[in-house]
């Protein structure tokens, strides 16, 4: 299943892995987020790729947050893989790397 936001694209790849690309910026995680319950896993371990990731600002970053903690509540084993360095960045300029450090490989 491929599920597409304007510039937002997820991708399930089977065995609980999965993809999000393009630009994961203020003007497109909004309405890509109110319809997370189309694309929202419903399983218990998710790994999300970040690889094609070609850009991620703040509103980015709060959603991989939000995403992170609705995952967590659920009992899901979360792990981020190919985290950009413009998240991680981003993550230590706003002091909270570690709510995501134990889940980034």
């Amino acid at each position: 299943m491929i599920m597409s936001e304007d510039k937002i694209s997820w991708q399930a790849l089977g065995n609980d892995q999965y993809c999000l690309s393009g630009c994961l910026e203020r003007d497109t995680v909004p309405a890509f987020w109110l319809r997370r319950k189309e694309w929202m896993p419903d399983t218990n371990k998710v790994s999300l790729d970040l690889g094609g990731l070609s850009r991620v600002d703040s509103a980015g970053m709060v959603m991989l947050l939000h995403l992170h903690q609705q995952l967590s509540s659920a009992g899901c084993d979360f792990t981020l893989l190919n985290v950009p360095e413009q998240l991680k960045t981003l993550l230590r300029l706003s002091h909270v790397e570690p709510i995501l450090a134990t889940c980034m490989k």
